[in-house]
């Protein structure tokens, strides 16, 4: 009992502490704030001036807003831990830097992401490197709460009077705290508690593909989302021009995963789905699985190729066209001709077009040049050079002539013509012969709406089809000359403004503002685009490429996805997250190398997360058999923890499961989130039972999230509703951090047999 008296006696001392240094590191928090606020407020109010002193308060007013989102992101958790090593020095850690510019500019806290940082994620019991104690910190509204020490050399903790039995060597009590808390509905970062082998996947240097391979519960996104937070902070630089791109599987995991880089410091990352890639379309509808798998597949593309050509037309007669006051016809042989030449460029349908007008209207040209300049008694033409070029011209803003071009090979975007391939059976029946009816109906809707698989085939139609922007390119050189003109005028004003006699007994090393910026370097700082952040351009830029992109839930994606997603990373440089088991899409990848080795050839490198962070080993048991059922060779993840409490079903007649299971959510109810998980027809039936911490989700919107009490309802129809129901099974199980429920009616699924019958 004294032994226990002195160690809270201890504890509280180092308690308060340790409260006294996080809140000397809240001082100097506070004082960057004031500083950045102070200075925001100063660039705000100034008014007026040059181009370039515009363009330096636009800069400024990003920096220093830049700098106040990342000091809030800071302040929950802001130190939450430090390193004792063996010469005596100590390491604070926490979510950003602060030097005590008043001393030498000494660290008081290291950015979790430093070098200098690492030992404290690395440092066991076994390789210590150097550290003898790590101490967990943990605060709530600036005041510290917890503080708790793992001791990594035995001799240290012996003198501490601290044992394995303790809990105070090699202990992971920290982490066990975190894996047992209750959900909130959004993720929480995981920077106090990165394990050594997430932390190797967060900080590689592999400049290629690195594929992060775990199971459920593993910490894949939370692995990807420090990743990005890494990469930003050592690559800052590079990556800040280019920007970092996270796809995840659809609009909730995004909004769940929304907070993790903003607690982090880094506001500017771009969060997309496939589905919302592509700039000005949203999707809208659920995709039936099969036509993802049509959609999903390269065979597809061939059917949008044809589509583009299904409006390339020959007309079926010759058309006659009234110019001036003479009659012209546009037969089938010059339209065919003119195709011919157009297709032979091999360039994207809209930039063809020009060549396909050209070829048109000089044909049109010719033949009323022949009829207006034929000299009757010597057989020549009378007409000019310059002439037939006027007619050409003539023609070319003719508005029934060109009427007549654009039926036989329009202008076209690809919402346009995917709209027009899938409401027009005789549209798609011609671009996809190979399809059989079924499938063509499948694929059949008039709504003008888009899906997420829709989003891959508009990204390929706007290759197959090109943008046409020479009108825009010489208006955007218009507007850019008048803005070096703009700003060469600024410079001259500067230019004169200095006396002569003054620049004549300036020091010549001395620099003016006229020395070191140019005309056009002014005009570029001044561009309407740089008042945007990277995200905010990229967003609306497809053809914008990024300096590194993370696809989450990357099992998912179609062929067809992984072509839109390579599109925009041509250095290939890409952090891949998934697990083959739980691929639910039809058009989804079972094997990596499928996936990425037509881009990247071998150029990839596969990493594993094998310990189970989220599913107690009560549950994966029985996930377990679900996938041995998928794939006998598959390792089951290692759960960290048990949790005491037995997954178990419940039978009932099929009438009663909407009852049964409100039921169990109120005899059972726990603190945090409760997912009950079901087909889409049976969540249909169930919707009402969705309140603030119960949801009523398909597998497809539970995937990537986690629950603290899971009911799944009707595994059958789970399992029936899929060619990869075995797979969407497995996902359903795995979402719970602590307890799981089956209600059904009929049979259980062999594959449940570990389940705890409940009567």
């Amino acid at each position: 009992m004294l032994v226990q008296d002195r160690r809270d006696e201890l504890l509280e001392r180092e308690q308060a502490h340790e409260q006294a240094y996080v809140s000397n590191l809240y001082e100097h928090l506070d004082g960057m704030r004031a500083y950045a606020e102070k200075r925001l407020s100063e660039v705000l109010l100034e008014r007026g001036g040059t181009p370039q002193a515009r363009s330096e308060r636009e800069s400024f007013t990003h920096l220093y807003s830049d700098d106040l989102a990342k000091y809030d992101a800071a302040e929950n958790g802001l130190c939450f831990g430090r390193i004792d090593l063996v010469d005596g020095e100590r390491r604070y850690v926490g979510r950003l830097g602060i030097l005590d510019e008043a001393n030498d500019f000494e660290t008081l806290l290291l950015d979790w992401r430093a070098p200098m940082a690492r030992p404290f994620y690395l440092a066991t019991t076994a390789a210590p490197d150097g550290v003898i104690r790590r101490r967990h910190i943990r605060s709530r509204n600036r005041r510290v709460t917890r503080v708790t020490d793992e001791y990594l050399d035995l001799d240290a903790a012996e003198l501490a009077g601290m044992s394995t039995a303790d809990g105070g060597v090699g202990s992971e009590s920290a982490l066990l705290t975190a894996l047992n808390a209750a959900r909130t509905g959004h993720m929480i970062d995981i920077v106090e508690t990165i394990q050594r082998e997430q932390d190797a996947i967060i900080r590689s240097e592999h400049k290629s593909v690195l594929v992060v391979q775990g199971g459920p519960g593993t910490g894949k996104t939370a692995v990807a989302l420090h990743r990005a937070a890494y990469l930003l902070y050592t690559y800052r630089q590079q990556l800040a021009k280019s920007g970092v791109l996270i796809i995840g599987p659809n609009s909730t995991f995004l909004d769940y995963i929304s907070q993790v880089l903003p607690s982090l410091g880094e506001t500017g990352v771009l969060l997309s789905t496939i589905g919302d890639l592509y700039p000005g379309v949203q999707a809208t509808v659920e995709e039936s699985l099969r036509g993802s798998e049509l959609k999903g597949s390269l065979a597809f593309i061939d059917v949008l190729k044809n589509a583009v050509r299904e409006y390339q037309r020959l007309p079926d007669a010759a058309i006659p066209l009234r110019f001036d006051s003479y009659v012209v016809t546009l037969d089938r042989k010059t339209v065919s001709r003119a195709r011919g030449r157009a297709r032979s460029s091999r360039r994207p349908h809209n930039l063809a077009r020009p060549i396909f007008i050209t070829a048109v209207v000089d044909a049109l040209a010719d033949q009323l040049a022949a009829t207006l300049g034929e000299n009757v008694v010597g057989g020549t033409n009378l007409l000019s050079r310059d002439d037939i070029a006027d007619i050409r011209a003539e023609m070319r803003s003719d508005a029934r002539v060109m009427a007549a071009i654009d039926e036989l090979w329009p202008e076209l975007t690809p919402q346009q013509v995917l709209i027009d391939l899938f409401s027009s059976p005789e549209l798609l029946a011609a671009a996809a012969p190979d399809l059989s009816p079924a499938d063509r109906e499948c694929l059949f809707r008039n709504d003008g709406q888009f899906s997420g698989s829709d989003a891959p085939l508009l990204d390929e139609l706007a290759e197959l089809l090109g943008v046409d922007d020479t009108a825009e390119r010489e208006r955007a050189r218009r507007r850019w000359r008048a803005q070096i003109a703009e700003a060469q005028g600024a410079l001259d004003i500067l230019t004169g403004s200095a006396p002569q006699d003054l620049e004549d007994e300036l020091d010549p090393e001395i620099l003016m503002a006229y020395d070191l910026i140019d005309a056009s370097q002014l005009a570029q700082r001044h561009t309407v685009g740089s008042r945007l952040t990277t995200a905010e351009r990229a967003a609306g830029d497809r053809s914008w490429t990024y300096g590194h992109v993370i696809v989450d839930e990357a099992q998912e994606l179609s062929a067809m996805a992984w072509r839109m997603v390579m599109r925009r990373i041509p250095n290939r440089w890409l952090t891949v997250v998934g697990d083959v088991a739980q691929t639910g899409d039809p058009a989804g990848s079972s094997a990596w190398s499928r996936s990425l080795e037509p881009y990247v050839a071998q150029r990839w490198k596969l990493t594993e997360l094998t310990v189970n962070y989220r599913t107690p080993g009560e549950i994966m048991a029985v996930a377990a058999d679900v996938l041995r059922a998928i794939d006998p060779a598959s390792e089951v993840p290692k759960s960290v923890r048990d949790t005491g409490i037995k997954p178990w079903a419940r039978q009932v007649a099929q009438e009663e499961i909407a009852a049964e299971t409100r039921r169990r959510l109120q005899d059972e109810r726990q603190p945090g989130l409760t997912a009950v998980i079901a087909s889409h027809a049976d969540v249909a039936k169930l919707a009402d039972l969705a309140s603030d911490d119960v949801r009523v989700t398909t597998v497809r919107d539970a995937k990537g999230l986690e629950f603290d009490s899971v009911l799944i309802v009707e595994p059958k129809h789970i399992l029936a509703e899929s060619p990869r129901g075995m797979n969407d099974l497995y996902v359903a199980l795995t979402r719970a951090t602590q307890r799981l429920g089956v209600v059904y009616s009929g049979e259980l699924p062999e594959v449940l047999s570990g389940l705890r019958p409940l009567n």
